[in-house]
């Protein structure tokens, strides 16, 4: 039975900096906490502990694993969670050295003992971690998951999985590949989002997705707002100062508004010379990876660390490339950006620790692509080729994140995933399809390939390329 990934599994709403460090752990704290109430053992429980595996451990400080154990053992969840309370969740929990388990039961907890920084790699997955609960009876239960980029989190054994499969296989076109959504759209005489909409409808009201769309939407959008109205040094220790507020504030200059909408209106007023959209597109996606690095809420799309270039593509199509777009343009876009990214995650990897960069910003950059040639009115085969573009000129991009922190390359590396994307579109759009030569698909199988042959240092370890020429003591 084929996979099917819904649009709302590629676009999560969390916290920074990472999906695959960050939220993925939170989320498999999650589980573990469901597993302890479904075996009814919280009144049993003496202590908890978190082995870290892999990359996970490698730069698991950098992206705040451990802060994300944490708090997914509190019972917070990242989509919901005020993301000004997060420090003092954190404090209390460091100087009282205990955790409200699932907000159900008081235990100790020991943050630099009960949280164990292991550098092998488990065999199922570079990001594997294990929770164990010892109990009053001298037992123990422990479960272990793996966090395989872009949120999703799995067991070896996958049952859970399986299960998930089954629930959401109810999809009337079930897409395993690019060229079964070309298929689909010619014998349907549909766009691209047109097939994912009768998909997601079959899951979802029609009232929900408009809802849930428009929910993603304006998360990216006040992303954006904040990003370009905060200014500083980004939390690490790299002394990273914020751009996207200065960049900011020399392209809007005095302009007056009170909110998100205000603003983007205010931004279709401005100059629109190359340079300027250049520049905008570059603070866009500054914006939003500057606040996915101090913690704060953005989509996942597909990755924290991508997260900057679909927002960026978006933002542009509304403030610079059509002023009439609103809620219907927005939909198509998440959409297509949605289905394009679940044939990546399906067919290779959306994880840096598994696929470098490439399984990043290369697929971000490919589903922006893809999204932004469809809304200009691409044809279907145009939408593809325009993923195919996106992403063959980010094959082989290495993860090596200085001090293992998602700033330094992987901010900057979102303008330049979102400026490719448009510039994909644009070449597919001029472009007839029928002459194309390099089909999606097999980008795809190329990227994976490339993925398995690359030397592990380069995959989000931070054992090598500029995580080793530049250290923190260069910064």
């Amino acid at each position: 039975m084929e996979e099917c990934i819904s649009v709302f599994d590629m676009l999560k709403i969390g916290v920074g900096p990472s999906s695959s460090h960050t939220l993925g752990p939170w989320r498999a704290a999650e589980r573990f906490l469901s597993e302890l109430e479904t075996d009814n053992l919280f009144d049993k429980i003496t202590r908890v502990r978190v082995d870290l595996y892999g990359s996970l451990s490698l730069t698991g400080k950098g992206h705040a694993t451990d802060l994300a154990v944490m708090l997914g053992l509190s019972g917070q969840d990242p989509e919901y969670i005020p993301v000004q309370d997060i420090d003092g969740i954190i404090k209390k929990i460091e100087n009282k050295n205990e955790i409200n388990l699932g907000n159900k039961v008081v235990i100790p907890f020991y943050f630099l003992q009960d949280i164990v920084f292991n550098k092998n790699f488990l065999p199922f997955h570079a990001n594997g971690l294990t929770f164990t609960a010892y109990l009053i009876d001298d037992t123990e239960y422990a479960s272990t998951f793996y966090s395989i980029g872009g949120g999703f989190v799995v067991k070896e054994e996958r049952i859970n999985a399986k299960k998930k499969l089954e629930i959401k296989c109810a999809f009337p076109y079930p897409i395993q590949n690019a060229e079964e959504l070309l298929q689909y759209t010619i014998n349907l005489k549909k766009s691209i989002s047109e097939v994912v909409y009768e998909n997601e409808k079959s899951m979802r009201s029609e009232e929900e997705i408009h809802r849930e769309l428009l929910r993603i939407w304006n998360t990216m959008l006040e992303c954006m707002y904040i990003g370009c109205h905060s200014e500083g040094i980004l939390p690490g220790g790299l002394n990273v100062r914020r751009r996207a507020f200065d960049m900011h504030q020399n392209l809007i200059g005095l302009a007056n508004y009170t909110n998100p909408q205000e603003w983007l209106e205010t931004i279709r007023k401005t100059e629109v010379k190359f340079r300027q959209i250049l520049k905008w597109v570059s603070c866009f996606a500054l914006a939003v990876n500057e606040v996915n690095a101090a913690l704060g809420r953005v989509v996942t799309a597909p990755t924290n660390g991508s997260s900057g270039v679909i927002p960026a593509v978006l933002m542009y199509y509304l403030v610079i490339e059509n002023h009439k777009a609103g809620d219907a343009e927005i939909k198509q876009f998440l959409m297509v950006a949605g289905e394009i990214g679940s044939i990546f995650k399906k067919g290779s990897t959306i994880s840096a620790a598994m696929g470098g960069c490439q399984a990043e910003i290369g697929v971000s950059s490919a589903m922006a692509a893809a999204a932004l040639c469809e809304v200009m009115g691409g044809t279907p085969e145009q939408v593809l080729m325009a993923a195919e573009i996106a992403m063959e000129h980010h094959l082989g991009m290495t993860c090596d994140p200085i001090g293992g922190l998602v700033q330094i390359p992987c901010i900057e590396r979102n303008t330049m995933g979102a400026i490719k994307a448009i510039n994909a579109a644009e070449l597919a759009m001029e472009t007839d399809a029928k002459n194309a030569k390099v089909p999606l698909d097999k980008v795809i199988e190329t990227m994976w390939k490339t993925a398995k042959d690359m030397n592990s240092k380069y995959k989000e370890t931070s054992e090598g390329g500029l995580a080793v020429a530049v250290n923190m003591a260069d910064c």
